[in-house]
């Protein structure tokens, strides 16, 4: 399996807006072949958390059936879209490919 880490951090202030235009293609990234988890999260007020990624950030955290079914997903029509709609709110991503240890 292939794990996908996102941090994805807005323009001061956008990160709703963003996180909107997200959730908007969420439906057909689930949809897609070798999908098997796409969500994002934001932090949490909890005990244990010893870090923050901050106010204007969330994490997309993702699960693939191989790199394959990733490559194919970055590929997509409604993955072009996303990046031509958030293009401007975007301004850091940080994304870290992990394979199953």
């Amino acid at each position: 399996m292939i794990h996908v880490l996102a941090t994805i951090t807005a323009k001061p202030g956008k990160r709703a807006e963003l996180l909107d235009a997200f959730r908007a293609v969420l439906p057909q990234v689930h949809a897609e072949e070798g999908c098997l988890q796409y969500l994002p999260a934001i932090d949490t007020d909890h005990p244990i958390s010893n870090a923050s990624i901050g106010p204007d950030s969330y994490v997309v955290i993702e699960t693939w059936t191989t790199r394959e079914a990733l490559a194919a997903h970055a590929a997509t029509p409604h993955m072009a879209a996303f990046a031509a709609r958030s293009k401007d709110l975007i301004a850091n991503r940080v994304l870290h490919v992990l394979e199953s240890a």
